[in-house]
């Protein structure tokens, strides 16, 4: 009778510890309702983005060696995933810098996202993950046609997943991006 007081204290301290270990370790990979954000760490002002070699071949990733993908509807200036996109494809927010020995031969940069955070792109493509994405090194998402449009893994040299080299004799004088998913 006369410990019943010390109960209620203890079971809060095994909720708040089996709480504590059941929290996802990478925001990326997080199930909850509000869209996560894949990023280096919480609060980070830059993410580290580095190259990695899935089954499929090499594309960019996070630290957490999430694959990156980029969306073909979206332009060099505006994320068109937002809302309920953005939860099965967490926008890579921060400034993006190459991690050390990566060799990337295209241009980190930044846009400003409808909610005001700012997103990381590569070669002018805002940059995503997927939340389908379980494991590291997977790439369920390339190659994706859901949200709108076509979604790629982003890749060191720009072409999609599985693609052939770009041609450099094409006889096309731009090197605009493609709306339909056909490259950089």
């Amino acid at each position: 009778m006369r410990n019943r007081w010390l109960v209620g204290p203890g079971l809060v301290a095994v909720a708040v510890v089996l709480t504590a270990c059941a929290a996802p370790k990478d925001p990326g990979a997080s199930g909850t309702s509000a869209p996560a954000t894949a990023q280096a760490d919480a609060g980070a002002s830059s993410v580290t983005i580095k190259t990695m070699s899935t089954s499929k071949g090499t594309v960019l990733a996070t630290v957490h060696g999430r694959t990156i993908y980029w969306f073909a509807k979206d332009t060099s200036a505006q994320s068109n995933c937002n809302g309920s996109c953005a939860t099965y494809w967490p926008p890579v927010i921060g400034s993006p810098v190459a991690a050390s020995g990566a060799m990337l031969s295209g241009k980190f940069g930044t846009i400003k996202r409808a909610d005001g955070q700012t997103q990381a792109t590569y070669d002018g493509h805002p940059l995503y993950t997927y939340a389908g994405d379980t494991a590291k090194r997977q790439v369920k998402g390339n190659g994706l046609d859901v949200s709108g449009g076509l979604w790629w893994a982003a890749t060191p040299s720009g072409n999609e997943l599985g693609a052939k080299k770009k041609s450099s004799g094409s006889g096309s004088s731009g090197s605009g991006s493609s709306s339909s998913g056909g490259g950089w």
